[in-house]
């Protein structure tokens, strides 16, 4: 191992004393500058004297030299001169020549016996790198590696600011410093072979999920034309519906216009015989004809005609309704030219008539059009009204649920028992049964005993345990049992006695009668 002398600019010169081996340290980089590398964005560290400091890739400078020597040598310049283009290489020095230099280097003792060779003869070398010289010495090579800073030195450097740096000839610590590169490089090679796999799999799915679009867009595409001749050729169908519709309307009305032009006619005739017959005519002539003319005009007055048009206009588009399949396709939209009909809408349910406070009671409502069918649609305006027959500014609100079939969906809650007046419209118009009335009572009333077949088996065989049906059993037991005395035969509620499980309460027993029939209950 070298040792130099003491160092430059950072420990004592000779005469000063030399440092502690704790104060040789590698020069600190402050104000560091980060900056992207161009080739793998990795970060690089500026170091203080700019990008001229950054480490010089002498492999890349070795291959741009070797294109240059393929390239005839055109833009190398020599070494020496750096003017002329370079002629020869010295295998020695390797050092590119150009004509006039290499004479000189051969007419020099030092260099004469060099080893000189056309750049013709180097195209087919791998390596022709130059020698590599001291950033901080040009004239030296670096041929020396300083442990302790970890860099590359050459001979002035060690005797000069590596001066006591533990140092040795390049050759005698690459295997060392080798080595450890190469473990490094073993653990990143499998790196490498995952990344490699990784990518690999990545082109794989991306290849595959190309495909996958294509025949998913292909499906879209066939499905979108399939869906799109369906819904044309629907649309088609409702389009000759709506014009049979039209011819049909059209003829009922021109046959009803032919009918009642032809009723005016004849009406016209008799009026304007009649007005004549009296106004122009003698009294012999109008007694004369005064019995032709009372039984036409009785014939004309007894005949039936509507004034109003036998057909409406009520046609429309429904567009949520669904119309069947069409080529398997499930599609929407109906002409609908049925009018509801108030006085055919009839109201159905359990709660029309009874409800009970703070509990909801509801009934639906079936709207018909004139023919008495059901609409089969909804979308109609009703009109709901819920009263109290004492207190008819405090109305309940209802709530209507329209169930797009023709059905109406109608609840209310009262608030307080009595009795109430309910309204329903449609159209403005009361429906079947409206406006009526329901009888709100109080609320339903638990049962406070338990729903049994006899006291001794809900019990347990208590003695004690009564039951409101009045039973009892010998042996001292209060309560009752299958078969014997006071038993109703089937169950039946211990507290009130009433065999219909769902329903309401009725014991009102005074104070010693709730505790009697209380361990029941418990029980």
């Amino acid at each position: 191992m070298l040792s130099g002398v003491t160092l430059e600019g950072g420990g004592a010169r000779s005469g000063e004393g030399r440092p502690s081996r704790t104060e040789l340290k590698p020069r600190s980089l402050q104000s560091q500058i980060g900056i992207l590398c161009p080739v793998c964005d990795a970060q690089v560290d500026l170091p203080m004297g700019g990008v001229k400091a950054l480490t010089i890739d002498h492999l890349a400078v070795n291959d741009v030299m070797l294109e240059s020597l393929r390239g005839e040598g055109q833009g190398l310049v020599c070494d020496l001169c750096n003017d002329r283009e370079v002629e020869k290489r010295c295998q020695t020095c390797k050092a590119n020549l150009c004509h006039f230099c290499c004479q000189a280097h051969r007419r020099q003792k030092k260099t004469t016996y060099h080893t000189m060779v056309d750049l013709k003869d180097l195209k087919g070398y791998s390596r022709i790198g130059k020698p590599i010289l001291c950033p901080v010495h040009p004239a030296e090579e670096l041929r020396l590696f300083c442990e302790f800073c970890d860099r590359p030195v050459c001979r002035d450097c060690v005797v000069g600011e590596h001066r006591e740096h533990p140092c040795d000839f390049t050759s005698n610590v690459i295997h060392k410093h080798g080595d450890s590169v190469r473990e490094l490089l073993k653990g990143t090679q499998p790196h490498v072979e995952a990344l490699e796999e990784a990518l690999a799999q990545i082109n794989i799915m991306n290849s595959a999920l190309q495909k996958r679009v294509e025949a998913v867009a292909a499906d879209v595409q066939t499905f979108s034309e399939g869906y799109i001749k369906a819904i044309e050729e629907h649309r088609d169908k409702l389009l000759k519906q709506l014009e049979d519709i039209r011819i049909q309307k059209e003829n009922s009305l021109q046959l009803q216009k032919a009918q009642l032009e032809q009723l005016l006619a004849d009406m016209r005739t008799g009026v304007e015989f009649t007005e004549h017959l009296l106004t122009s005519g003698s009294d012999l002539e109008i007694l004369i004809t005064k019995g032709v003319v009372v039984e036409r005009l009785r014939k004309l007055n007894k005949v039936q005609y509507s004034a109003r048009p036998g057909v409406n206009d009520k046609i429309c588009f429904c567009p949520q309704e669904k119309a069947g399949q069409c080529h398997g396709y499930e599609i929407y939209g109906t002409i609908n030219t049925k009018e509801v009909d108030p006085a055919k809408c009839v109201l159905q349910g359990e709660d029309l008539h009874r409800a009970r406070e703070k509990q909801t009671a509801s009934f639906t409502l079936l709207c018909k059009d004139a023919a008495g069918e059901i609409m089969g649609r909804g979308g109609d305006n009703i009109q709901v009204a819920v009263l109290p027959k004492d207190k008819k500014d405090s109305p309940v609100r209802p709530m209507v649920q329209d169930n797009k079939d023709g059905t109406y969906y109608i609840s209310y809650t009262p608030k307080e028992p009595g009795v109430y007046t309910v309204w329903v419209c449609v159209k403005e118009q009361h429906v079947q049964g409206s406006p009526f009335t329901v009888t709100v009572r109080r609320k339903h009333r638990p049962h406070p005993g338990v729903f049994h077949c006899c006291t001794f088996c809900s019990s347990g065989g208590q003695k004690t345990a009564r039951c409101a049906c009045g039973g009892t059993m010998p042996g001292g037991y209060l309560g009752c049992g299958h078969g014997h005395k006071g038993h109703p035969g089937r169950p039946h509620w211990s507290c009130c006695g009433k065999f219909n499980e769902k329903s309401e309460c009725t014991w009102t027993g005074g104070q010693s009668a709730s505790r009697s029939l209380l361990r029941t209950v418990a029980l």
